[in-house]
Protein backbone atom coordinates (compact mmCIF):
# COMPACT_ATOMS: atom_id res chain seq x y z
CA UNK A 1 0.00 0.00 0.00
CA UNK A 2 1.47 3.31 -1.10
CA UNK A 3 0.44 6.68 0.36
CA UNK A 4 0.99 9.16 -2.48
CA UNK A 5 -0.26 12.38 -0.92
CA UNK A 6 -1.74 13.70 2.27
CA UNK A 7 -3.13 17.15 3.01
CA UNK A 8 -6.00 18.50 5.09
CA UNK A 9 -9.13 16.66 3.97
CA UNK A 10 -7.43 14.51 1.32
CA UNK A 11 -5.53 11.23 1.39
CA UNK A 12 -4.23 9.47 -1.72
CA UNK A 13 -3.62 5.71 -1.44
CA UNK A 14 -2.44 3.58 -4.36
CA UNK A 15 -3.63 6.21 -6.83
CA UNK A 16 -7.12 6.62 -5.34
CA UNK A 17 -8.10 9.84 -3.58
CA UNK A 18 -10.19 9.80 -0.40
CA UNK A 19 -11.83 12.94 0.96
CA UNK A 20 -13.23 11.35 4.10
CA UNK A 21 -11.86 9.45 7.06
CA UNK A 22 -10.84 5.92 6.13
CA UNK A 23 -10.11 2.69 7.96
CA UNK A 24 -7.50 0.32 6.56
CA UNK A 25 -8.10 -3.20 7.78
CA UNK A 26 -5.66 -5.86 6.60
CA UNK A 27 -5.15 -4.13 3.25
CA UNK A 28 -8.81 -3.26 2.66
CA UNK A 29 -9.81 0.42 2.63
CA UNK A 30 -13.26 1.50 3.79
CA UNK A 31 -14.91 4.75 4.82
CA UNK A 32 -14.96 5.37 8.57
CA UNK A 33 -18.53 5.16 9.79
CA UNK A 34 -18.57 7.55 12.71
CA UNK A 35 -22.34 7.70 13.24
CA UNK A 36 -22.06 5.63 16.45
CA UNK A 37 -19.56 8.14 17.89
CA UNK A 38 -21.46 11.33 17.00
CA UNK A 39 -23.32 11.34 20.31
CA UNK A 40 -19.99 12.20 21.99
CA UNK A 41 -19.31 15.22 19.74
CA UNK A 42 -20.47 17.87 22.21
CA UNK A 43 -18.16 16.48 24.88
CA UNK A 44 -15.08 16.51 22.60
CA UNK A 45 -15.71 19.40 20.21
CA UNK A 46 -16.06 17.04 17.25
CA UNK A 47 -16.67 13.35 16.65
CA UNK A 48 -14.11 11.26 18.56
CA UNK A 49 -13.08 7.69 17.90
CA UNK A 50 -15.19 5.65 20.31
CA UNK A 51 -15.48 1.96 21.06
CA UNK A 52 -18.96 2.17 19.50
CA UNK A 53 -17.37 2.14 16.02
CA UNK A 54 -16.25 -0.88 14.04
CA UNK A 55 -12.57 -0.90 14.96
CA UNK A 56 -10.30 -3.45 13.22
CA UNK A 57 -9.06 -5.29 16.32
CA UNK A 58 -7.62 -8.32 14.47
CA UNK A 59 -4.06 -7.03 14.68
CA UNK A 60 -1.04 -6.75 16.94
CA UNK A 61 -0.65 -3.01 16.37
CA UNK A 62 -3.41 -0.52 15.62
CA UNK A 63 -2.28 2.80 14.17
CA UNK A 64 -4.72 5.70 14.46
CA UNK A 65 -4.09 8.80 12.39
CA UNK A 66 -5.57 11.78 14.20
CA UNK A 67 -5.86 14.10 11.20
CA UNK A 68 -3.72 16.85 9.73
CA UNK A 69 -3.54 18.77 12.99
CA UNK A 70 -3.70 15.78 15.34
CA UNK A 71 -7.07 16.78 16.79
CA UNK A 72 -9.07 13.54 16.50
CA UNK A 73 -9.91 12.56 20.08
CA UNK A 74 -9.53 8.88 20.94
CA UNK A 75 -11.77 7.96 23.84
CA UNK A 76 -10.40 6.28 26.94
CA UNK A 77 -12.56 3.21 26.29
CA UNK A 78 -10.74 2.58 23.00
CA UNK A 79 -7.41 2.67 24.81
CA UNK A 80 -8.68 0.32 27.51
CA UNK A 81 -10.06 -2.10 24.90
CA UNK A 82 -6.71 -2.14 23.10
CA UNK A 83 -4.99 -2.96 26.38
CA UNK A 84 -7.53 -5.70 27.14
CA UNK A 85 -6.96 -7.23 23.70
CA UNK A 86 -3.15 -6.88 23.96
CA UNK A 87 -3.08 -4.64 20.89
CA UNK A 88 -0.36 -2.00 20.71
CA UNK A 89 -2.11 1.32 20.12
CA UNK A 90 -0.19 4.00 18.21
CA UNK A 91 -1.92 7.38 18.03
CA UNK A 92 -0.24 9.99 15.82
CA UNK A 93 -1.12 12.86 13.50
CA UNK A 94 -1.95 11.30 10.12
CA UNK A 95 1.19 12.62 8.40
CA UNK A 96 3.30 10.66 10.92
CA UNK A 97 1.00 7.63 11.04
CA UNK A 98 1.23 7.01 7.28
CA UNK A 99 5.03 6.89 7.51
CA UNK A 100 4.86 3.89 9.86
CA UNK A 101 3.20 1.47 7.44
Amino acid sequence: MHFDKFSFGTLRIDGSTYEQDVVIDRGEIRKRKKTASRRFSDEFGHTPLSSEEKIPWKCHRLVIGTGAYGHLPVMKEVKLEAERRHVELVILPTSEAIRLR
